[in-house]
């Protein structure tokens, strides 16, 4: 063991290097050198060297300033904190690191100490490098904080992406996703385990960097807030701040990286016939004012039209009140025919449940009463209540087993006497107001979320539980946050599925085709173009009938012409050509953990105009998928090196290349095969049609 430490003032400063002895491990050999440290001009540094394919990085830190961290590697700057790189919150103000004060070398890890801007305190910080990342661990000694934070000047490492679904003040994420995140700004100050929003605390970048940051607290996350070009990731917390860095080759090097720390889904917990064929799902249709009658007019129109797919899920305002999981006797008369005509043409029947229960429906007081609900952060001796688009509720505590058991024996009962197939569960297993169980954390309500979910087939709407392993690993179909109904909304919802699939969540469908939101009935160019979008995504999920709806802000009927429903029959077709393909990806990700839907740079990371693009995508090794997501008649489409099969006109491209002004009429959706990539064959007879 080598140990070497320095207190500045005490020691001449002279040039100083000093190395770990490496051992032999994961089949490498007793010479290979190991990181160093070394101190010069002012600069400490560790050198990582290239080892098992990975790049090789260095990180380094001035000894005669305030303290920052710059990551390079062969030589250029991949990633560099920002101004108060290392800052905390005590006493109900801002903080932060300043001069490096001592440092020490010993057991592969790097520890040091810092001065403080808050007299008598200080900052303790350990980076332990490896050969393709290093942790950065830090506290705050001599106060109690009450909030962590790294900063980081986003330029240094190129483009950002991640994070999952963005807040952003041009409506994310139901109307606004930026792709790259830091060509928007986002100011997220509720990202945590128990947020709604699909949310991961990792972030990668154009340079092959990346950011996790492992907590079970809330953070605060803002990226180019204001324009500040600054990416801030604040934990609610004194407790140390755990960090690790990533340094690799590629973006999907990085990504790969963190599947093995939260791991890659176990299985899919869609069906072959549920990737094949689409949901139907009553809210868009109806939202609030929906019935027996009109569930079953809409669903027997579908079949008829030959737009139908596997499953009629009904959607919110079926209960007789929240909670009760019982229906409402004058909205739904005979719900055991209603269940038995559905199937009769040939679909499975859903129900939307939650496990928010309001305090006006006949279960809250037995709940209250038997100790069924989550408890109040503030006062213990109650139970939490929550505020929703329903109206006030209590959350039924999974980490309870009686509370479990009598939930779902209210499930069971409600399935078995309507032949109900299977379930959408929405809202949060968790709320921030309420206080997690004795021996619970926020993270494990995820865990127990998904736990319960698993037992039931969720038909392809799949359910929104995020941030750990139990997560990640169960494998199920992710669906986004409610989209508004315009151009904006569709575009959004292509970048938040890369957004969600790069985060460790590979089996994404976007929101319902054609939005929803309450916003007015989307026009007939939208629902057509979100169709066929959505054709290209592992899975489709459907609402709007292009046989015609309802406005919901003016209750007026919208009828869409014959093109419409022959168009997007059309894309329900191609889907359904493509499932065999699609499986292919499913199986190949449940061995891999890559994801299905992927950024061009994924695959063809020496492509540097594929870095800014938010509108093509690849899915699976052999297809890029490239649909206009606008109102004009034509959209440029960029193919990366390869040889490309033009599926609309039928002809070989070579890349890289750009297509200038690629003509797109509303049944034209643009798409390639890559003729060399595993699985191109498949692809080319689902895409050619025959």
């Amino acid at each position: 063991m080598r140990i070497f430490s320095r207190k500045f003032g005490c020691l001449p400063a002279a040039a100083l290097t000093v190395a770990l002895l490496p051992t032999a491990a994961h089949g490498s050999q007793a010479h290979d050198p190991g990181p160093t440290v070394s101190e010069s001009g002012g600069t400490l540094t560790v050198d990582v060297p290239r080892a098992h394919g990975s790049p090789g990085y260095s990180v380094s830190l001035p000894t005669d300033r305030q303290i920052a961290l710059t990551t390079r590697k062969s030589g250029h700057t991949v990633l560099s904190t920002g101004p108060d790189a290392l800052r905390f919150r005590a006493g109900g103000t801002w903080q932060h690191a300043t001069t490096l004060t001592g440092w020490r070398w010993q057991d592969g890890t790097l520890t040091l100490t810092t001065g403080t801007t808050l007299p008598g305190t200080r900052v303790e910080a350990r980076l332990t490098p490896t050969t393709d990342r290093y942790q950065l661990d830090w506290q705050v000694t001599g106060v109690e904080a009450e909030q962590l934070g790294l900063s980081y000047d986003l330029g240094s490492a190129g483009h950002w992406y991640g994070h999952g679904e963005t807040s952003t003040p041009s409506g994310g994420p139901y109307t606004d996703q930026p792709w790259p995140l830091d060509a928007g700004q986002v100011e997220q100050a509720d990202f945590g385990p128990a947020s709604y929003q699909m949310v991961d605390p990792f972030w990668y970048t154009e340079s092959s960097t990346g950011l996790y940051v492992d907590t079970g607290d809330p953070m605060d996350v803002s990226l180019n807030a204001g324009g500040d070009g600054l990416g801030r990731f604040t934990v609610a917390s004194g407790q140390p701040y755990r960090a690790t860095v990533f340094v690799e080759s590629t973006p999907r090097d990085v990504y790969r990286d963190y599947i093995g720390i939260v791991g890659k889904p176990r299985q899919s917990d869609a069906t072959y016939e549920q990737y094949e064929k689409p949901l139907w799902n009553s809210w868009a249709q109806f939202y609030t004012a929906v019935d027996q009658q009109k569930l079953l007019d809409y669903a027997t129109a579908l079949h008829d039209a030959g737009v139908d797919g596997h499953t009629i899920q009904l959607d919110d305002k079926w209960e007789s009140n929240y909670g009760n999981l019982t229906f409402d006797p004058k909205a739904y008369p005979d719900p055991k025919s209603l269940s038995e005509r559905i199937h009769a043409l040939g679909d499975d029947f859903g129900l939307w449940v939650t496990l928010w229960i309001n305090l006006d429906s006949t279960n809250y007081q037995y709940a209250a009463d038997h100790d069924y609900l989550l408890r109040d952060a503030a006062d213990p001796s109650k139970p939490c209540t929550v505020s929703w688009w329903n109206g006030t509720a209590g959350i039924v505590d999974l980490a309870n087993p009686e509370a479990k058991a009598w939930y779902q024996a209210n499930l069971k009962k409600l399935m078995d006497t309507y032949d109900v197939d299977g379930l959408k569960f929405d809202t949060r297993f968790f709320d921030d107001h309420c206080a997690p169980r004795e021996g619970h954390t926020r993270t494990d309500y995820q865990r127990l979320g998904s736990e319960l979910a698993d037992s039931y087939d969720l038909q392809g709407a799949g359910i929104r539980v995020h941030w750990g392993a139990t997560a990640h690993q169960a494998g199920f179909v992710i669906r986004q946050i409610d989209k508004g109904t315009g151009w904006n909304s569709l575009k959004a919802s292509v970048s938040q599925n890369l957004a969600l699939s790069t985060i460790g969540y590979p089996f994404v469908e976007t929101d319902m085709i054609g939005g929803s939101s309450g916003q007015p009935a989307p026009a007939k160019e939208v629902l057509v173009r979100w169709a066929q979008s959505a054709s290209y995504m592992p899975l489709m999920y459907a609402s709007t009938s292009p046989l015609g709806t309802t406005d919901v802000t003016t209750g007026q009927r919208v009828d869409y012409d014959k093109e419409t429903v022959d168009l997007y029959r059309a894309a329900i077709a191609r889907h359904e050509r493509l499932a065999p393909y699609l499986w292919d990806q499913v199986r190949s990700t449940l061995k891999t953990g890559d994801p299905i839907v992927r950024p061009l740079f994924f695959d063809f990371p020496e492509d540097r105009a594929s870095y800014t693009i938010d509108d093509e995508w690849m899915l699976g090794p052999a297809v890029l998928a490239a649909p206009n997501l606008t109102s004009s008649a034509a959209r440029d489409v960029r193919l990366p090196a390869g040889t490309w099969y033009d599926v609309n006109r039928g002809r070989t491209v070579k890349g890289p290349v750009t297509l200038k002004a690629y003509a797109t009429p509303l049944a034209v959706t643009p798409a390639f095969v890559n003729l060399h990539a595993e699985g191109a064959a498949k692809a080319l007879t689902a895409l050619r049609g025959r």
